[in-house]
C-alpha cells in the first residue's frame, strides 16, 4: 500500500505554522519545483503537483482542521469520519456538515446546482495614527501597503497568456458530482475544481495559477472632520484581490489618536486643565485658550473660584461625526499657590493675613469647627 507524504513534511514547515509561513514556504517550493524550471523531469512535475495539493488544503481553515484530526483520509472515500465504524452516509462522504445540508436541503431552499462562486479575497485592516487636531479639521493622507493584487501578465484568471481552462472531465464542467447513496442521490463540490467547473491547463508563471500577487499599493485616504479613536474607515475593493480572478476583498483602516499635550477627549468634548494664580482665583478675571479651531476663545473666571471648578464653553470642542454642531470646551480650574515671592509681595500677604477673620474662607473655617467638634475640643 502506498504511504501518502505529510502535508506538512511537503512544504517544509511544523504543524503549528501560521499563514504566512505556510505562504512563504509554498512560494519558495513552488518556484524550485515548477515545471517549467525543470523541463521534462517527472519527479519535479510530480512534487510540483503535491506541494499544491499540500497547501491548497493548509491555507483553508476547515480542510486543516480535518486534515489535522484526520490526516489523508479527511477527504478520501468514507469522508470526514475516520475511526473504525466507517461513514454512515456512504462511501461518497462529505467534506463538512454543509455538504449535507445541501444535499438534503440544498435544491429547496435555492442552494446547490450550478457551479460554484469564487471565493472573494481577504479583508484587511490597516492601523493609522493621527493627531488630535488632525481629526479636528479632517485630513487627506497616502498610505502604502503590501497587498494580494490581480497578476498582470495572466489578468488574474491563473492560467499562462496564449492558454486557458478547460472543461473538468470529473465533473464535466457542472462543479459537481453526484453519486447514489442508498434512496438518496448526494451531490457535492467537485475535488478536482473545487466548484468551478473547469481547470487550469497551464499555471501562470509569474502567480502560479493564483490569479494574483504581492506588491505594493498606494491609496489615498480621505479623513473625515470629527473621528474619534477607533473610528473604521472601509474601502470597498481594495483588500486583498480573489484567487483566478474572483472578487477583492474590502480594507478597514482603523484610526487612533496620539495623546494631545494640552487637550484631551471625551467624545465631542475638549477638556484642559488651566492654572490660574491665587489672586486671580480671589478676585475673578479672564483667561484666553487658543482652540483647535485656530480662534481665541476667552474664559471668565468668577471671584472666588475653587480648584477643580470646570467652566464649560459651548461649540468650541470638537466637530460631530458626520454630521452639523460642535461638542464644548471645558476648562478646569487649577488654583497655583505661588512658589517665589519678592519681600514686597511676603509684606503685603501679611498684611492680608492679619486683616482675615475666618470668614474669607468659609470651607476652612467649617472643616475646623467640625474637627474641634468630632474631637471634643473647646
Amino acid at each position: 500500500m502506498a504511504i501518502e507524504a505529510d502535508f506538512y513534511e511537503l512544504l517544509e514547515v511544523e504543524r503549528g505554522a501560521d499563514d504566512a509561513t505556510l505562504k512563504s514556504a509554498y512560494r519558495r517550493l513552488a518556484m524550485r519545483y515548477h515545471p517549467d524550471k525543470n523541463p521534462g523531469c517527472g519527479e519535479s512535475e510530480a512534487k510540483f503537483k503535491a506541494i499544491n495539493e499540500a497547501y491548497e488544503v493548509l491555507k483553508d481553515p476547515q480542510k486543516r482542521a480535518a486534515y489535522d484530526r484526520f490526516g489523508h483520509a479527511a477527504f478520501q472515500q468514507g469522508g470526514m469520519g475516520g475511526g473504525g465504524g466507517g461513514n454512515p452516509f456512504g462511501e461518497g462522504g462529505f467534506s463538512d456538515l454543509g455538504d449535507i445540508f445541501e444535499t438534503i436541503f440544498g435544491n429547496a431552499f435555492g442552494g446547490g446546482g450550478g457551479r460554484g462562486q469564487p471565493r472573494r479575497g481577504a479583508d484587511l485592516r490597516y492601523d493609522l495614527e493621527i493627531g488630535l487636531d488632525e481629526a479636528f479639521h479632517g485630513k487627506d493622507v497616502q498610505i502604502e501597503i503590501e497587498v494580494a493584487q490581480t497578476c498582470e501578465p495572466c489578468a488574474g484568471q491563473g492560467a499562462e497568456p496564449g492558454t486557458g481552462r478547460r472543461r473538468c472531465n470529473l465533473c464535466g464542467g457542472h462543479g459537481k458530482v453526484r453519486a447514489q447513496q442508498g434512496f438518496f442521490m448526494v451531490e457535492r463540490t467537485c475535488p478536482t475544481c473545487h466548484g468551478r467547473g473547469e481547470v487550469i491547463e497551464k499555471p501562470c508563471r509569474a502567480c502560479h495559477g493564483e490569479g494574483r500577487v504581492d506588491r505594493p499599493q498606494k491609496l489615498d485616504v480621505t479623513i473625515p472632520r470629527g473621528v474619534d479613536e477607533g473610528t473604521r474607515i472601509r474601502l470597498s475593493g481594495k483588500g486583498e484581490a480573489g484567487p483566478q480572478g474572483a472578487p477583492a476583498g474590502d480594507l478597514y483602516i482603523f484610526l487612533h489618536l496620539r495623546r494631545h499635550p494640552v487637550f484631551e477627549r471625551d467624545g465631542t468634548t475638549l477638556i484642559t486643565r488651566a492654572p490660574i494664580s491665587f489672586t486671580t482665583a480671589a478676585l475673578g478675571g479672564e483667561l484666553t485658550i487658543p482652540g483647535l479651531d485656530g480662534k481665541p476663545h476667552a474664559v471668565n473666571i468668577p471671584a472666588g473660584i475653587q480648584s477643580g471648578k470646570q467652566l464649560r464653553l459651548r461649540g468650541a470642542g470638537m466637530p460631530v461625526l458626520n454630521g452639523r454642531g460642535m461638542g464644548d470646551l471645558v476648562v478646569e480650574i487649577m488654583v497655583e499657590t505661588p512658589t517665589k515671592l519678592t519681600a514686597r509681595q511676603k509684606e503685603l500677604l501679611r498684611e492680608l493675613q492679619e486683616t482675615e477673620t475666618g470668614e474669607e474662607c468659609p470651607q476652612s473655617k467649617g472643616f475646623f469647627e467640625r474637627l474641634k467638634e468630632a474631637m471634643g475640643l473647646e
